[in-house]
């Protein structure tokens, strides 16, 4: 199924690129930089996590990733997993690799789903930068709304996909 998914991913936006450049040559070759520079900006971070995931999988039995993140650690293991993803700076689409070794590896769904809507929602790195912008007052509830929220997904995540 993913392997399907993958490459209509793939068929979708190679084609959008060739109607493109069959409308607008310029535009479609600025999109061919754009998509390439992050590309290579996001690739040193992704193959970072990756090694990291590789290392720790490879070091770190499944048994024992389930036992403390898998669903019978409990609550613990979730608010762990929220705190964690609401602590990390790295971009989602370097989360969700990690994110799907986790719970190939025995992690709960719960877990996983409280870590990267934290990771996506909850900005403690740049906490600073939004007080300075929004005020403290803002800045601190749209913090702990998102990780409030990032439980109430784990929890509707959990039951809905067991």
């Amino acid at each position: 199924m993913s392997s399907l998914l993958t490459w209509s991913m793939y068929v979708i936006v190679f084609g959008a690129l060739g109607v493109l450049a069959l409308r607008d040559r310029a535009k479609a070759m600025q999109a061919v930089k754009v998509a390439v520079k992050s590309f290579v900006g996001i690739f040193p971070s992704m193959l970072a996590i990756v090694g990291l995931i590789g290392l720790l999988l490879g070091v770190v039995p499944p048994q024992v990733i389930s036992r403390y993140l898998g669903r019978g650690a409990g609550w613990w293991a979730t608010v762990t997993a929220a705190l964690i993803g609401a602590v990390m700076y790295i971009p989602s689409l370097v989360g969700f690799p990690l994110a799907a070794s986790l719970l190939r590896a025995g992690a709960s769904i719960a877990t996983i789903a409280a870590f990267l809507t934290a990771l996506v929602m909850v900005g403690t790195v740049t906490l600073p930068l939004e007080i300075r912008h929004l005020g403290k007052k803002m800045a601190l509830g749209r913090n702990l709304l998102s990780l409030f929220f990032a439980f109430v997904i784990a929890i509707v995540m959990g039951m809905v996909l067991r």
